[in-house]
């Protein structure tokens, strides 16, 4: 059984047949997969980035040149690292953690993060932080536990204690682009001197970048020599 649904229902009732998926079948098509969560296929067909992006946010560009939004307002982080590109199915996938509650796949982009950033050297991971309340509903934070995953694999720190979030905002895709980096703003605090510190961030997907914007710029203001972002997917305007 796979955790794909026949409908486009994506309540967490239409991912939770992953809790009851046969051992050694793929995540995805259910065909047999061994001791993997996807079976080679199915990995070999997750959505790529496009062949040129900008090389701050990852969003298309026409020839990898700097994207119009960083070249008018350059964010406080010097790149980000991306899996795929937020489609079918890797938008199920990320549901299924999150709502679904289904930490293995937390493991898996840990693991897929940790390959591609192998030979980067960082001095501490910090995975972007849910409010107080977010974390009470939701029993855990996705960002903490791929980031628990990368840095296992990559022997860096993780620092759940540097950045916090302090105030409780509107969700990010029910906002305009230009209504999304005002909704952020302030709504993180930093708890650390992080002088000559070179940070990598983490979370799941990156869309408009507003909130990994606010993240890197508190942490620079606290002293963060350079902000690297993580994350599994990247949310592409087309």
């Amino acid at each position: 059984m796979s955790i794909l649904p026949q409908s486009p229902d994506l309540s967490p009732q239409a991912v939770s047949p992953l809790a009851r998926m046969l051992p050694g079948s793929c995540l995805l098509c259910a065909d047999e997969a061994g001791n993997k969560l996807l079976c080679t296929p199915c990995q070999a067909d997750l959505p790529p980035l496009p062949a040129a992006t900008c090389p701050i946010c990852s969003e298309r560009t026409t020839h990898g040149e700097r994207c119009g939004a960083c070249l008018q307002q350059p964010p406080h982080f010097a790149g980000v690292t991306v899996l795929f590109r937020y489609d079918f199915p890797v938008d199920r996938m990320i549901h299924a953690l999150k709502y679904g509650h289904q930490l293995a796949l937390a493991d898996w982009f840990g693991k897929q993060l940790a390959h591609r950033l192998a030979g980067r050297e960082f001095d501490r991971i910090v995975p972007l932080p849910l409010h107080p309340e977010r974390l009470r509903e939701r029993g855990f934070n996705q960002a903490m536990e791929i980031a628990r995953t990368l840095g296992n694999c990559l022997k860096i720190p993780v620092d759940r204690n540097s950045l916090q979030r302090t105030r409780a905002t509107a969700p990010q895709a029910g906002l305009l682009l230009k209504a999304r980096h005002g909704n952020v703003r302030g709504a993180f605090e930093g708890r650390s001197d992080l002088a000559g510190q070179r940070i990598l961030l983490v979370d799941d997907v990156l869309t408009s970048g507003a909130t990994a914007g606010e993240c890197a710029r508190v942490l620079a203001l606290h002293g963060a020599a350079s902000i690297q972002v993580a994350v599994v997917a990247r949310a592409l305007k087309d």
